[in-house]
C-alpha cells in the first residue's frame, strides 16, 4: 500500500472521531435507498444515497462508515484482497480498514460517475455513466480509460469469466479478451439492448434489460436467446446461489428461477420494498437492497422477508411534525415514522396506510393527516393507526391546517392540479382553485396567514395557463378569491410570524412581505442565490434550510443571515420543525438531525468585530414606494430605539419601532396604504443619536 495513501488514512483516523459536531444525526427514521450490497466474511456492506454502511451480525444493526468518504453517494462496492473501493458519483474511494476510513484513489478517472465495478486478479475495471471503463493494476493508485470499442457508453454492469471481462451497457454487451484494451459488440439475437446486470450461472451468462427481459448466452455473448420475458419491470440485479437464481426488479420485487432463467416465480412475502436495486447472497442467507425502503433478508430462499434496518439511517425526509413529545418523519416510500426521545429511536408506523409513497403532514390537535399520492389518510392515536379520508385518485402534495378547515393540494391523474378544502377531518372534500392542466409537480407548499392562503409549486409556471403558480387564496363571499404574487422567483416554501409572511424562493433566496403579498422585499443578506426548502418560526428566530447549502439563522426578520453546518454531513436539507428546545431538520440522503436551539442562536451571534461600528440610518428602499418601503438601520450597542414615521407638519403618523434592541443590524416596513401621496420623513432615535431622513409616497 502506498505510504501517501497511508499517510492521509491515519491523519483521517486522528481527525474524524474529534471532530466538532454540533448538527447530530439522529438514529433514523431507518431505512433509504441501498444502491448495492457487498457480503464479505462476517461484514455485511451496504452503499446508499447517504454513503456506506456495515453490519456485523446480518444486517440485525448498522453502522455508517464515511469518514473519509467526501462523496456519499455510493453505486458500487466490491472488494480486491484486503481492499474495499466504493464507486461514487464522483470517482473512486478506497478502504484498506473495512470501511473505518475512506481515501479518495480517483487520479486518472476524475469526478466520473462510477456505476460498475469488477475485479479480475490485479485488474480494477470501473464503469462509468458516460466515459466507458476505466481500468486500474495497482490497487487504484492510477487509472487509465480502456474503452477502446465503448466510445463513451454508460456502462451499467461487468462480469466475468477467465480471461473474458463482459461489459452490460445501454447499447448491449460488449466483450473484452484483452484485459479492456479493446471491446467488441456481443450482443446478437437481443431485442431490448439497454442491459442493467449481467451474472454467471453455471457456464451461463444471463443479462437482465431495462425493459423487463432476459438473456441468456451459452457461447460467451456470441449469440443470446430470451430465458424469461415476464418481468412486469426493469430487471436491475441478478444473484446466483448453486441452482438458484434471483432477479431484483423495479416495482415487481424478487422472482426465482431453478431452472438457470427459463421459469420464474414471485418471492415477495413480506417484503414491502418492491423496488429492489441490488441482491447479494452470504452462506443460507439473502438480501436486497430496495429504493427508499432499506435491507431486508430472506432465509428461506426468498419464501419470507423481514426489514433489517435498524440504525441505516439515508432516508429522504420530506417532511417533519410535533405533537407534544412525539415527532413524525415521513419519507416518500417508506411512509411515516415516530419517535418520542427526540430522534433517538425512531418506529414506523404506517399500520393502515397502504400508501407509503406520501409528500405531506400536518397535525390538527389529535389528529396527524398524511398527503400520499393516493389521497389523504388520518390518524387519531399517534401513527398507530390509519384511515383513508378521500381524494383517492389524487396524488397530494401539500396540506394546512387553520382551525377546523384542512387544505390539500393535490395533482390529479389527469394531470390538472387542485386546492381542496374540508371542515370534517377529511371526510368530505370541496374544490376551492385549479391553477390548470401541465403544472409541474403541482401545488407543493399551503400555508395559512390570518385570512389568506398561500399556494406554491417548485417551478412556478402553468403550461396552459401561463400565469405563476405562487398564488394568495382568500374568501370572497361564498367563493374564493386569487391573487397572483408579484415574485421575481417561484416560492417554494413560506413561514408567519405575526403580519410578516415569508417566503422561501427557486434559487433567490427568502422574500418578506407585510401586506399579505402585495408587495415582496427581498432579506437575503448572507444568503443570495440560495434555493430555499424550508422555513420555521421559532419566537423571534427565522430558520431555512436549503438545497445544498444547509441551514441558514436569522434573528432579526431576515435582515441578515448566519449558515451553520457544523457537523452535518447532508447540507439538502427538505423540511425543519421545532420541538421542545430542539431544532430537527430532514435532510434529502441522511434522515433527520438534530441541534439545540439554543445552540444555533448561540453560534450566530456576530463577534464584537462584526458588530456595527456606529449608529447608522440607511435610506429606505424602494423610494418613491407605494404602498410599502423597508427601511434599514444599525446599532452598535444595546439602546432604546424609537423609529418613527411623520408628515410634513410635523405630526406623527406611526411608530415603526419602539423598545430596547441588541446591537445589530435592523430592517423595518412602512405600509403606507390609506396615506396621501407625498413627502413623509423617518426618525430613527436612541439616547445617544437621533437622525431623520426623508421618503415619498407615489400612488
Amino acid at each position: 500500500m502506498r505510504t501517501k495513501a497511508i499517510s492521509l488514512a491515519l491523519a483521517i483516523v486522528l481527525l474524524c472521531p474529534f471532530a466538532p459536531a454540533q448538527w447530530v444525526q439522529t438514529n433514523g427514521p431507518c431505512g433509504g435507498t441501498v444502491n448495492c450490497l457487498l457480503a464479505s466474511g462476517t461484514f455485511l456492506f451496504a452503499g446508499t444515497d447517504g454513503g456506506v454502511f456495515r453490519s456485523t451480525n446480518n444486517g440485525m444493526s448498522w453502522t455508517a462508515i464515511n469518514c473519509g468518504l467526501t462523496n456519499t453517494g455510493v453505486w458500487r462496492l466490491v472488494l480486491s484482497g484486503t481492499n474495499l473501493f466504493a464507486g461514487t458519483r464522483n470517482g473512486v474511494f478506497l478502504s484498506t480498514d473495512n470501511g473505518a476510513t475512506w481515501t479518495d484513489v480517483s487520479v486518472g478517472i476524475g469526478s466520473t460517475n462510477v456505476i460498475s465495478f469488477t475485479v479480475n486478479g490485479v485488474s480494477l475495471f470501473a464503469g462509468t455513466s458516460e466515459g466507458g471503463v476505466f481500468l486500474s493494476t495497482n490497487d487504484g493508485t492510477s487509472w487509465a480509460q480502456a474503452s477502446s470499442g465503448l466510445s463513451n457508453r454508460a456502462v451499467q454492469s461487468l462480469a466475468i469469466s477467465g480471461t473474458n471481462v463482459f461489459a452490460g451497457t445501454d447499447d448491449g454487451v460488449f466483450v473484452s479478451t484483452n484485459n479492456g484494451t479493446s471491446w467488441t459488440a456481443a450482443s446478437s439475437g437481443m431485442t431490448n439492448t439497454d442491459v442493467r446486470c449481467l451474472a454467471f450461472s453455471g457456464t451461463s451468462l444471463l443479462a437482465g434489460t431495462f425493459d423487463g427481459d432476459l438473456f441468456r448466452s451459452t457461447n460467451k455473448g456470441s449469440s443470446w436467446t430470451a430465458a424469461c420475458s415476464t418481468f412486469p419491470s426493469s430487471v436491475l440485479a441478478l444473484a446466483v446461489s448453486g441452482a438458484n437464481v434471483f432477479a431484483g426488479t423495479w416495482a415487481g420485487g424478487v422472482f426465482l428461477s431453478t431452472d438457470n432463467g427459463t421459469s420464474w416465480t414471485a418471492a415477495n412475502s413480506g417484503l414491502t420494498g418492491m423496488y429492489v436495486l441490488s441482491v447479494t447472497i452470504s452462506g443460507m442467507n439473502l438480501f436486497v437492497g430496495t429504493s427508499r425502503c432499506g435491507v431486508f433478508l430472506s432465509t428461506d430462499n426468498g419464501t419470507s422477508w423481514t426489514a433489517v434496518n435498524s440504525d441505516m439511517s439515508n432516508t429522504a425526509v420530506s417532511a417533519l411534525a410535533v405533537s407534544g413529545t412525539n415527532l413524525f418523519a415521513l419519507s416518500d416510500g417508506e411512509g411515516v415514522s415516530r419517535s418520542t426521545d427526540s430522534g433517538a429511536t425512531w418506529t414506523a408506523v404506517n399500520n393502515g396506510l397502504t400508501n407509503t409513497y406520501a409528500n405531506a403532514l400536518a397535525m390538527s390537535g389529535t389528529n396527524l393527516f398524511a398527503g400520499t399520492s393516493r389521497g389523504v389518510f388520518l390518524s387519531t392515536d399517534k401513527g398507530a393507526n390509519w384511515t383513508p379520508k378521500g381524494l383517492k385518485n389524487a396524488s397530494i402534495n401539500a396540506l394546512a391546517v387553520d382551525g377546523a378547515n384542512l387544505f390539500a393540494g393535490a395533482w390529479s391523474d389527469s394531470d390538472y392540479s387542485y386546492v381542496f378544502l374540508s371542515t370534517n377531518n377529511g371526510t368530505d372534500w370541496t374544490q376551492i382553485y385549479s391553477p390548470g392542466y401541465g403544472v409541474e409537480w403541482s401545488v407543493r407548499c399551503l400555508t395559512v396567514s390570518g385570512t389568506s392562503l398561500f399556494a406554491t409549486g417548485p417551478f412556478g409556471v402553468f403550461g396552459a395557463r401561463g400565469s405563476t403558480l405562487t398564488v394568495r387564496l382568500f374568501k370572497n363571499g361564498t367563493n374564493w378569491g386569487v391573487q397572483n404574487l408579484n415574485l421575481p422567483s417561484p416560492a417554494t416554501c413560506f413561514a408567519v410570524s405575526g403580519t410578516n409572511v415569508f417566503a422561501g424562493t427557486w434559487a433567490r433566496g427568502v422574500y418578506l412581505s407585510s401586506d399579505s403579498g402585495s408587495t415582496w422585499t427581498p432579506v437575503n443578506s448572507g444568503m443570495t442565490n440560495t434555493m430555499v426548502n424550508a422555513l420555521v418560526v421559532s419566537g423571534t428566530n427565522l430558520l431555512a434550510g436549503a438545497d445544498g447549502k444547509g441551514f441558514f439563522l436569522s434573528t432579526n426578520n431576515g435582515a441578515s443571515w448566519t449558515q451553520d453546518n457544523s457537523g452535518i454531513t447532508d447540507t439538502n436539507v427538505y423540511s425543519l420543525a421545532v420541538s421542545g428546545t430542539n431544532l430537527f431538520a430532514g435532510t434529502y440522503y441522511r434522515g433527520v438531525w438534530k441541534r439545540l436551539l439554543s445552540e444555533m442562536i448561540a453560534s450566530a451571534q456576530s463577534p464584537s468585530s462584526l458588530l456595527p461600528g456606529a449608529f447608522k440610518l440607511d435610506q429606505n428602499y424602494p423610494n418613491p414606494f407605494n404602498p410599502a418601503t423597508t427601511i434599514r438601520y444599525s446599532l452598535p450597542h444595546r439602546s432604546q430605539v424609537l423609529l418613527s414615521v411623520y408628515n410634513t407638519v410635523g405630526q406623527k403618523v406611526t411608530a415603526l419601532v419602539q423598545g430596547e434592541q441588541d446591537a445589530g443590524s435592523y430592517e423595518a416596513k412602512f405600509d403606507g396604504s390609506g396615506l396621501a401621496s407625498g413627502v413623509y420623513f423617518y426618525r430613527l432615535q436612541t439616547e445617544s443619536f437621533v437622525d431623520t431622513k426623508k421618503l415619498l409616497l407615489l400612488r
